[in-house]
């Protein structure tokens, strides 16, 4: 029997749905070793973020509020990781394979000793776990052999939890006083978007190097936000300076996984697929018929973007005029 413990993130007062799929790996996982599911949430003012998640289905929501934790230093929460796992008897830790997790957890698995596991995409059993080695073209079983094991999920596998009707225990966490350890919050700068965000976003619509420049992402803009969806690029638009480097889906980028991918002049280089190929649906647009983008592509026109793409602007506009 192994307890499991889900290190859950939260924004302006809102679980963020990238810690869903994680929960359903914990909900499997624990059902799998016959163990219980816990809860952290961290952080100060945490109300409406502890009453979301005590909807989700664990045994217990552990709550770590201080304001000394009110900004995230991985410094700070990793302490907190470790006292929950040890308090509850957790055997294993798990997050999502985001920013937050990739930062946090890995500290966390330090100061417990773990072994670390990360970007997995399968449950073998309570000790081994599937994951992508070579961009997502071999997948490995690990087995770990440490007493604890820390674990970062990749959130295209996994389906996202849904609420029930039943509320979990809260629990107050006493996480003593909270040492920064030389570090210090300064400032946080982020970019501020009306599109919803790349890695949670249902439609996303990617251009790539083909589009030579980046006024040519005008009409991506456009189609994206058309679709309500958002935009994406490939490495080497956002080498090239034609986007920021926040738009970047790919293996060194964001993974993504929403119901419709569209690939406008990308070619689809392993790199970037192992980014994408997840997404349910897949269309693309490129002037050259053996780009590697055709065989993930569900859909695919041949041609260049410059003809397409209007053409395709203009009839979404005429189904979304129709729909009115």
């Amino acid at each position: 029997m192994a307890n499991v413990l889900v290190v859950l993130e939260h924004a302006a007062g809102a679980l963020r749905t990238a810690s869903l799929p994680a929960v359903t790996f914990g909900k499997e996982l624990a059902a799998k070793t016959g163990g219980q599911l816990y809860f952290l949430v961290a952080g100060a003012n945490l109300s409406a973020v502890v009453e979301e998640a005590s909807h989700l289905g664990a045994a217990e929501v552990l709550v770590a509020e201080n304001p000394g934790l009110e900004h995230y230093l991985a410094e700070t929460y990793a302490p907190v990781v470790a006292r929950a796992a040890k308090e509850k008897g957790a055997t294993i830790v798990a997050g999502t394979a985001t920013t937050f997790g990739k930062d946090l957890l890995p500290r966390a698995a330090g100061l417990l000793d773990a072994g670390l596991v990360a970007d997995v995409t399968g449950i073998v059993s309570a000790n081994t776990f599937r994951r992508g080695m070579m961009a997502g073209n071999v997948l490995t079983n690990v087995e770990v052999s440490s007493p604890v094991i820390v674990v970062t999920v990749r959130q295209t596998e996994f389906a996202p939890a849904t609420a029930g009707d039943g509320a979990s225990t809260i629990t107050k966490l006493d996480v003593g006083g909270v040492d920064a350890r030389g570090a210090s919050f300064v400032s946080v700068s982020t970019s501020k978007s009306e599109r919803p965000d790349l890695t949670e976003a249902k439609i996303v619509v990617s251009g790539g190097r083909g589009l030579r420049e980046g006024k040519n992402f005008e009409p991506v803009a456009q189609l994206a936000d058309l679709l309500g969806g958002a935009m994406g690029a490939s490495r080497a638009a956002c080498d090239a300076g034609m986007v920021p480097n926040d738009l970047q889906v790919g293996q060194t980028g964001k993974v993504v996984a929403p119901q419709l991918y569209i690939a406008i002049a990308l070619s689809g280089a392993i790199q970037h697929l192992a980014g994408m190929k997840g997404s349910k649906v897949i269309a693309c647009i490129n002037k050259d018929p053996e780009a590697p983008i055709f065989q993930v592509a569900d859909y695919g026109f041949v041609g260049t973007w410059e003809v397409a793409l209007p053409q395709l602007i203009e009839e979404v506009k005429k189904l979304k005029a129709a729909q009115r």
